[in-house]
């Protein structure tokens, strides 16, 4: 196997966790039309139902963060499969309302950790010229699992039950999952971090397969690591650290924010205030899945070739655009003709495209090697507490406000990350993560 086959396959693994993430994280939206009226869920308590997964994710990015920078990326990315196969299963079939949210809370530790494990080892084993393309790689599966959550709620809607067999079909992905992380080495960084060289060696021969490229591999990431801060939490307030810090946990919270997730979670919720019947909207999530899986291969190709700032730009300006057409569409009556429909689609795909993967992307990338484990758990944390408020917020939010405000408020928030992205977003296409290091640091 050649060596891009070989940094392809292990960065597929790795990123199955991303796909149970999105399966998870999907999954919900599908059973809103049952689920609410089986336990009379009122919209605040709807709301709680659909963010107590990020309760969990919260805890599972707090607790990975100390866990990966101690043992490494691979255990506990087995600990993640493990979590996935048993809370699916006990999700679906909950002897109470209050077991249920016990669940997804559990769930959501499993996800917490895939977020933001599957993208930091994937960074660490890529190199530096096709980096981006492979951290999008999980990107890829977290969108090809939002889209088998969205098919598997259409094809289960009929059947008795349907909404607990819903959440139950996540096991089967991961299992899966399970039987593959094994298959996957350590990190070659986390090795050298803990003086184990000849590990590291015998992994970046797999991945660069060449002798020379290792050793110069070797000195590069040793030499960048001597002159690194330890990985504690109080070392991310330290100079030139900080800023990096706030950098990535803004981008964090504006990726959540920005009013991407309130369709993927609440998608039947906005359709049914268009007229449509639970068939319908559930099909209209399967259109939504398709074009966030079509316009995230886009973004794998143009991530390397465009730069990630770029990306970002465009991304936020347009996602602002969509989302003030959303809001007219409502405010207007302009259901016919399925004006909304592509609205909302458009909106998907420019998210797809550019906030939804370049964010992991930069997250992966910005953060020195030592404190890069505690770094991307503090910045993935601040991701879920973002998520959970979102999750929570937007049924009540539409339910006490009219949709076209709710639209505009989502569509001024991505107007407004437009303007801290072109003043403070770095660019850090086609640098390995030790050369960007210095770079940021220095300035």
């Amino acid at each position: 196997m050649g060596k891009s086959s070989y940094v392809f396959l292990i960065s597929l693994i790795a990123a199955f966790g991303g796909l149970l993430f999105g399966f998870d994280i999907a999954i919900f939206s599908g059973t809103i039309p049952f689920l609410q009226p089986y336990y009379q869920l009122t919209d605040a308590q709807l709301g709680w139902t659909g963010s107590s997964l990020y309760v969990g994710c919260i805890v599972g990015t707090l607790v990975t963060g100390y866990l990966t920078d101690r043992y490494g990326r691979k255990l506990p990315l087995t600990f993640a499969a493990g979590i996935f196969m048993v809370s699916s299963l006990l999700m679906g079939w909950s002897s109470t309302y209050t077991w249920l949210i016990v669940w997804r809370i559990i769930a959501g530790i499993g996800v917490g950790a895939a977020s933001m494990l599957s993208p930091l080892y994937i960074a660490e084993v890529s190199p530096a010229a096709i980096r981006g393309r492979m951290v999008s790689v999980n990107q890829l599966t977290v969108v090809i699992g939002i889209l088998l959550a969205y098919f598997s709620n259409y094809l289960l809607a009929d059947l008795e039950n349907n909404w607990r067999w819903m959440f139950a079909s996540g096991a089967i992905p991961a299992v899966l999952f399970f039987v593959c992380v094994f298959l996957v080495p350590e990190s070659p960084r986390w090795l050298l971090s803990k003086g184990r060289v000849e590990e590291a060696r015998h992994v970046l021969l797999r991945l660069a397969g060449s002798a020379t490229v290792v050793e110069a591999d070797i000195q590069t990431i040793q030499t960048g690591m001597t002159r690194e801060v330890k990985g504690k939490l109080r070392d991310l307030i330290q100079p030139g650290i900080a800023f990096i810090v706030m950098l990535g946990i803004t981008m964090a919270i504006f990726q959540q924010i920005s009013g991407a997730n309130a369709i993927f979670f609440y998608a039947p919720i906005i359709f049914e205030k268009a007229g449509m019947n639970v068939k319908d909207q559930l099909f209209q999530q399967i259109m939504i899945g398709a074009i966030n899986l079509l316009f995230t291969l886009l973004a794998m190709q143009l991530v390397d070739r465009l730069g990630r700032k770029k990306l970002m730009l465009v991304g936020s300006a347009l996602m602002a655009l969509w989302l003030f057409l959303v809001g007219l569409c409502y405010a207007l009556g302009l259901f016919q003709g399925y004006w909304l429909t592509v609205f909302v689609l458009a909106f998907i795909a420019t998210y797809a495209t550019t906030l939804a993967p370049v964010t992991w992307v930069l997250i992966s990338e910005i953060f020195p090697t030592r404190v890069r484990g505690i770094a991307v758990s503090v910045a993935t944390c601040a991701l879920w507490t973002a998520c959970f408020a979102l999750a929570y917020g937007f049924p009540v939010m539409i339910a006490s406000l009219d949709a076209p405000q709710t639209f505009f408020i989502f569509s001024g928030v991505c107007l407004l990350y437009f303007f801290i992205l072109l003043k403070y977003i770095p660019e850090t296409k086609g640098k390995t993560l030790e050369q960007f290091e210095t770079e940021i640091i220095r300035h």
